[in-house]
């Protein structure tokens, strides 16, 4: 039996409470930034080109990449999931970028690239990305080409995008096989000697769960240090709750990589 790849990939559909989640994510993440006002810096000439620098002392920093589709929400949702690793000392980056369809996947590719840079030139030191669903997908394109990038985690995260293009989701994105072939990290060399962390909620769909498996096997026959997880009980929004919370198995794990990038 076929697979319905719109069930699958609508995570909104499967989650109908995603409403207040999204606002409790944006009212948590004002008072975060009202209580620890963040340093803006620009990264690129657009108006969304900017990310919000949350320092909590020197050493490599954490750079948070949000989700989306690539075509919804920006950095001021997202704000609170610096908040666990900066109770850690850990300094958290949290950009924007542009969305589909007004730019295309491999642009916003290109900006967290930029991004990236700009962070690890801004601390001086390695850069561990973290993201969540898009922001998971963009989080492992960068550990695959950036040198200052060691470790990637990976929450809930898009490695193979073919899938995207039976569905909704492509009104906006517009992917042809060649350009989600292009654009699926699952599909390019692994990043040999480095680490990457797929993890996932247990709730999620069946897709979301083996896109997650795929790349740990995937990648780790090809000399990444990779590590599958699923969270039991979290959905696709509520799975990335404990980077709130410094005392998590998530910020731990985090403060992990961070001490050895």
């Amino acid at each position: 039996m076929s697979l319905d790849l719109e069930k699958e990939y609508n995570n909104r559909a499967a989650v109908p409470e995603h409403p207040a989640i999204i606002a409790r994510w944006a009212a948590e993440s004002k008072a975060y930034r009202n209580i620890n006002p963040p340093r803006v810096i620009e990264y690129g000439p657009g108006e969304r080109n900017t990310l919000d620098l949350f320092d909590a002392g020197a050493g490599p920093a954490v750079m948070f990449i949000h989700g989306g589709y690539w075509q919804a929400l920006d950095k001021s949702f997202f704000s609170s999931m610096a908040k666990g690793l900066n109770a850690l000392g850990v300094t958290v980056a949290v950009p924007s970028y542009d969305l589909c369809p007004n730019v295309r996947i491999g642009d916003i590719v290109e900006q967290m690239r930029k991004a990236c840079n700009i962070v690890h030139r801004a601390v001086d030191a390695p850069i561990v990305v973290a993201g969540h669903s898009a922001g998971g997908h963009l989080c492992a394109c960068l550990l695959a080409t950036e040198a200052h990038v060691p470790c990637a985690y990976s929450i809930s995260g898009l490695f193979e995008l073919a899938p995207l293009i039976a569905t909704s989701l492509n009104e906006k994105l517009n992917l042809n096989e060649a350009e989600a072939a292009s654009l699926s990290p699952l599909l390019w060399p692994a990043p040999e000697g480095k680490s990457l962390d797929a993890v996932v909620g247990g709730d999620e769909s069946s897709e979301y769960l083996r896109q997650s498996a795929s790349i740990v096997s995937t990648w780790g026959e090809g000399g990444v240090t990779a590590r599958y997880e699923e969270i039991d009980g979290a959905n696709h929004f509520t799975v990335i709750d404990p980077l709130t919370n410094p005392a998590s198995a998530m910020c731990e794990r985090l403060k992990q990589l961070v001490s050895r990038a």
